[in-house]
């Protein structure tokens, strides 16, 4: 696999020891992995990765985890490999989530899935964490002022924010990426950009009800992560580059 994409920049470490450039870890690799780290989920078991006995609804799914911490692992899956990449890389956020996952589903009173856990699912998938040192440049994000923000505050862009994918399918995409494909973001306190980026974004879990929290992101915009969009031309595209929203009365 190709994880030459910026967006692979956090796991290339781990990715490596895996053997990703060689193909897609074993069950075992995973969980010897995952002892070495001493990874546990939120209620303290051990981080395991099994391949399942069937498919698994999304309850059963984030269920399983909770009650045993063995992750749902198909063999020979993009899919599932890139999501126990980010299980190993970013442990505390995925048990964060998956916790959430479990109490939301406990406030459920029927099948249909709410909206915090419609939120939840968007960050397990397309999550993009968001921190930047300057307030104004996040603002932008979330009018999709996409010129003012990458063209005309570019050089701000490169030095005041941070950028990390966290959603898998997100990551599954960068391994071919093309314009359209957009991350939901989870903004962080400016605070985050030069600390404890993860544990910002668990605390920043709280106060997510409703994927409308989530502002999204063309990925292939952020400064380097495509080489074409060095040139403002770029952002000129109206189908990626959704015009800025307009201020709220």
């Amino acid at each position: 696999m190709n994880l030459s994409h910026p967006a692979f920049a956090p796991y290339r470490e781990l990715a490596d020891a895996l053997g990703f450039s060689q193909g897609l870890p074993s069950p075992d690799a995973l969980n010897a992995l995952a002892a070495q780290r001493g990874i546990r989920q939120s209620r303290g078991l051990p981080l395991r990765f099994i391949v399942p006995a069937g498919r698994l609804a999304a309850r059963d799914y984030e269920h399983a985890i909770l009650r045993t911490g063995e992750v749902p692992t198909r063999a020979g899956n993009i899919h599932d490999a890139l999501n126990a990449l980010v299980w190993l890389r970013f442990p505390r956020f995925k048990s964060a989530l998956n916790a959430a996952h479990g109490n939301a589903i406990a406030t459920e009173q029927t099948a249909e899935r709410s909206r915090r856990r419609d939120a939840l699912t968007v960050l397990d998938e397309s999550g993009v964490w968001v921190a930047s040192r300057d307030p104004a440049l996040p603002a932008l994000l979330r009018a999709h002022a996409w010129r003012a923000l990458f063209v005309e505050t570019r050089a701000c862009v490169e030095r005041d924010m941070r950028f990390v994918v966290v959603g898998h399918a997100l990551l599954e995409k960068a391994l071919a990426p093309y314009p359209e494909m957009t991350g939901k973001c989870l903004m962080l306190n400016p605070a985050s950009f030069g600390g404890d980026i993860e544990a910002d974004a668990v605390s920043a879990l709280a106060a997510i009800d409703t994927p409308r929290q989530l502002p999204p992101l063309p990925i292939q915009g952020v400064p380097g992560w495509d080489t074409a969009n060095a040139a403002p031309v770029y952002y000129a595209n109206p189908v990626v580059f959704r015009p800025p929203r307009p201020p709220v009365s």
